[in-house]
């Protein structure tokens, strides 16, 4: 997929995005995604964030993360969340044709963020977020083969993902088989679309990790945002 093409899935996914959030109501903003400890008003903040954000401030919150790139990113959009949603919406809205990255970042990255978060919004509020199925494929290929953050290689040894939809595959091991909008989430630590795939692999996760009994105020399985 040639970045013309890329950068043209991400506009959509980000004005499609500003357009659901633009219609929840309170409560659902509220929700907790899947990203660990993250709310769908969180995960909202943080995608108006990274064609906002200079070299110079990228370095002030890293410096005041203490180095860790994990904790710069859930305080930056801790922080961002605290916004009206109707000004989130806007700028969500805003950055749509813009061509500028995070300092740092990679055309790959901002699409397959954009599309997993995506799913970490919709899964959780039981919508249905239809992705982009060469984008999912193009995302899946790069989160396989980078390792920080999210380690998939590392994580998912010892299994074969197959996705049925596509041409992708990866791995060795007990099969794991299912659309490739379910494959991808799972390479980025989440467990919450396990129920959509099959396969011996498939089974060995979802009995390693259970769905949680619901409790209020309680996070949605995930890694780190």
């Amino acid at each position: 997929m040639d970045r013309d093409r890329m950068w043209q899935i991400l506009d959509s996914e980000r004005a499609s995005m500003a357009d659901l959030l633009g219609s929840l109501a309170e409560a659902e903003l509220a929700t907790p995604s899947l990203c660990a400890g993250w709310t769908v008003r969180d995960v909202a903040a943080h995608l108006t964030l990274a064609p906002q954000t200079s070299p110079t401030r990228a370095v002030v919150e890293l410096v005041r993360a203490r180095g860790s790139f994990n904790r710069m990113i859930d305080r930056t959009a801790r922080r961002h969340a605290a916004r009206p949603i109707d000004q989130l919406v806007a700028e969500l809205h805003g950055i749509v044709g813009s061509r500028r990255l995070a300092p740092g970042q990679k055309l790959a990255d901002a699409l397959m963020d954009v599309l997993v978060h995506g799913q970490d919004i919709a899964v959780p509020l039981g919508r249905r977020r239809p992705m982009p199925s060469q984008a999912a494929r193009v995302s899946a290929e790069h989160l396989w083969r980078i390792g920080f953050p999210f380690h998939a290689r590392k994580k998912l040894r010892g299994f074969r993902l197959s996705a049925t939809d596509v041409d992708w595959a990866a791995g060795a091991g007990a099969e794991i088989t299912g659309p490739i909008d379910a494959i991808l989430p799972l390479l980025a630590g989440r467990t919450a679309t396990l129920p959509r795939l099959t396969g011996q692999g498939a089974a060995h996760l979802a009995a390693r990790h259970p769905p949680p009994l619901p409790t209020a105020g309680s996070p949605a399985p995930g890694d780190q945002p």
